[in-house]
């Protein structure tokens, strides 16, 4: 019995080790570090057992302001974390943000993304755009344009 629970693991780990860093469904998300609006330090992998929604965005979206109230009630609803990244090269000023989310009673992380970094590596075009990042850290789905609240909890379920 010990035996086979040993095999299960080994093979768990070997199917895990072949899942390559991507941005498609089934790839393992690309890590980043970036400071929140707080000014704290965030790394997409310091939330690696949790499921996560990745979200980019900026204050002058329209899409992106009216998903947001959908992705607050989500968070709350939820045990989902989220990951907002602001696209800070894009804003007038950070205050912009401050008071975006201060309009908006946002209480989930707020990332900012003052070089660019993470929307390069995320290969960011359109926004809003959204990843649903499972507690292995694999994406589990994608999209561009705004969620409605019923998108997030439907894609939220199907992730471990």
């Amino acid at each position: 019995m010990i035996v086979s629970k040993e095999k299960e693991d080994t093979s768990e780990k070997d199917t895990l080790s072949d899942i390559q860093e991507g941005l498609e469904v089934g790839d393992e998300a690309p890590d980043f570090q970036l400071q929140t609006l707080n000014g704290e330090t965030a790394k997409l992998s310091d939330y690696r057992g949790q499921r996560v929604m990745l979200n980019f965005w900026a204050t002058w979206c329209p899409p992106c302001r009216a998903e947001m109230p959908d992705m607050e009630k989500f968070y709350h609803n939820k045990d989902v974390e989220i990951l907002a990244v602001n696209l800070a090269e894009t804003e007038a000023s950070v205050e912009d943000v401050h008071d975006f989310v201060e309009e908006f009673g946002l209480s989930f992380s707020i990332l900012l993304d003052e070089g660019n970094q993470a929307a390069t590596t995320y290969q960011i075009r359109p926004i809003p755009t959204s990843y649903m990042i499972d507690s292995k850290g694999i994406i589990s789905y994608k999209a561009y344009g705004p969620l409605n609240y019923e998108m997030m909890e439907t894609e939220f379920e199907k992730m471990q």
